[in-house]
């Protein structure tokens, strides 16, 4: 069966890994998303992913508390290692091959990230989990997403929020009259100041001409139908917007 897609970044929020949980993983979720996972490969969808790590540390939150903001980031590289690992244990499990590259040096648990070393895993059938973010404080993983998305000329980024099921026009839980986008320019989400994902992340997708599906990952089977080119969701780049009732 065709995609539109050949690879695809896939966004993952620690959120997203934690379920109905507050705070740790869910492996009951992480298998879910795993399958999903499973099932794109079995397509011949070439899958990296780049995983948060909300469900352990924020460090943006910690920050406002006190803390030296580098220090607060760091520690939320490493928790986006954790997820990794986790989402790497049960992928294996399910029989498929995956490598962990983390952007900050730690040998004895995951590869340095390399750019042609990882497009060489991708086109080898095997999933890539970019860990660490870009390796840099001040920058969220929705930035490191959209920086590996163009550094492996992915085709899409596939964007899975817990419980959103794309972008609206407001708070939907605040504003009874909110309405559900279809489609957004990345022009129109700057300048409107949708929270699809930060603006740096934003403006370089924009540059780089990739597009943003964002959905609800509380359904796993949303990241194949995304993939599939089914519509769901809010879709970013491309045509201008267009809405429906929420």
């Amino acid at each position: 069966m065709s995609t539109p897609y050949r690879r695809v970044v896939l966004k993952l929020s620690g959120e997203a890994m934690a379920g109905d949980r507050d705070f740790g993983i869910d492996l009951k979720v992480v298998e879910s998303l795993s399958s999903a996972i499973l099932r794109l490969t079995q397509l011949g969808v070439q899958v990296a992913v780049v995983v948060g790590g909300g469900n352990i540390w924020r460090g943006a939150a910690a920050a406002t508390r006190g803390m030296d903001r580098s220090t607060a980031d760091y520690m939320g590289m490493l928790a986006t290692t954790i997820n990794a690992l986790a989402l790497q244990e049960v992928l294996e499990r399910m029989g498929v091959a995956t490598r962990v590259q983390s952007a900050i040096e730690m040998r004895q648990v995951a590869e340095p990230y390399i750019r042609r070393r990882a497009i060489r895993h991708l086109e080898k059938g095997r999933v890539v989990i970019f860990a660490a973010g870009t390796g840099n404080p001040f920058f969220s993983t929705d930035t490191a997403a959209a920086l590996r998305a163009a550094e492996i000329e992915a085709d899409v980024i596939l964007m899975g929020k817990r419980g959103v099921d794309g972008v609206y026009t407001a708070d939907p839980k605040k504003d009874p009259h909110a309405r559900r986008l279809d489609q957004l320019t990345h022009f129109e989400v700057l300048q409107r100041g949708l929270g699809v994902m930060d603006p740096t992340a934003t403006s370089l997708c924009m540059e780089n001409q990739i597009p943003i599906i964002v959905f609800d990952i509380g359904d796993p089977d949303n990241i194949v139908r995304a993939a599939m080119g089914e519509r769901v969701g809010t879709t970013v780049g491309g045509g201008g917007v267009s809405g429906r009732g929420g």
